[in-house]
């Protein structure tokens, strides 16, 4: 068996925003009836964490379940725990009509830390990010591919993308985040 490593092995760059890639992480795809209690019972035995409500993600001690679409979760835990996690989660979920699959190699994560986080997204997505609330994902795209965020602390935001771009995503984040100033500043 080979060891795993990270898209870009956390590579970082600094701007008046640092830009990361944190290395690998383990993430879930749940695909089920998001208002069987049955899958609430099993995504909080296997994350520990409530069912998130619509375009939102709860997130407690490095694991958490986002919101993707109306029949689908991102689950996030260590990378190391990711397939026993999907494991558990099969087994509760039993005969339930669902489907998890371990995407952890398929993705590439970023975060954005400083002040002009926030600036940096609105450079690159269609998404008013002054409004966007911690605890709140949003699925859109970083120029023209397809990523989700949120604000994951004080001035920072996590950036998930496919990991095929992942040169293309730290490029992008790498020089909205060099040239400096924001968005509105004419």
């Amino acid at each position: 068996m080979s060891n795993a490593v990270s898209a870009l092995q956390g590579v970082s760059s600094a701007g008046y925003v640092q830009v990361q890639e944190i290395g690998l992480q383990g993430m879930l795809t749940l695909r089920a009836d998001l208002s069987l209690a049955k899958v609430a019972k099993a995504v909080k035995a296997a994350v520990g964490v409530q069912m998130p409500g619509q375009r939102a993600i709860n997130m407690e001690n490095g694991q958490g379940a986002a919101w993707m679409s109306p029949d689908e979760l991102l689950l996030l835990m260590p990378h190391r725990d990711a397939e026993a996690t999907a494991d558990k989660l099969r087994k509760a979920l039993g005969k339930t009509h669902s489907l998890v699959v371990n995407v952890s190699d398929a993705r590439v994560v970023f975060t954005l830390t400083g002040t002009g986080a926030r600036e940096v997204v609105a450079k690159l997505a269609p998404v008013d990010m002054q409004a966007l609330a911690v605890g709140e994902i949003r699925r859109s795209r970083l120029a023209q591919v397809p990523a989700a965020f949120w604000i994951s602390g004080p001035d920072e935001i996590t950036i998930v993308a496919f990991r095929s771009v992942a040169t293309y995503v730290f490029d992008l984040l790498k020089n909205a985040a060099r040239l400096g100033g924001e968005v509105n500043a004419y």
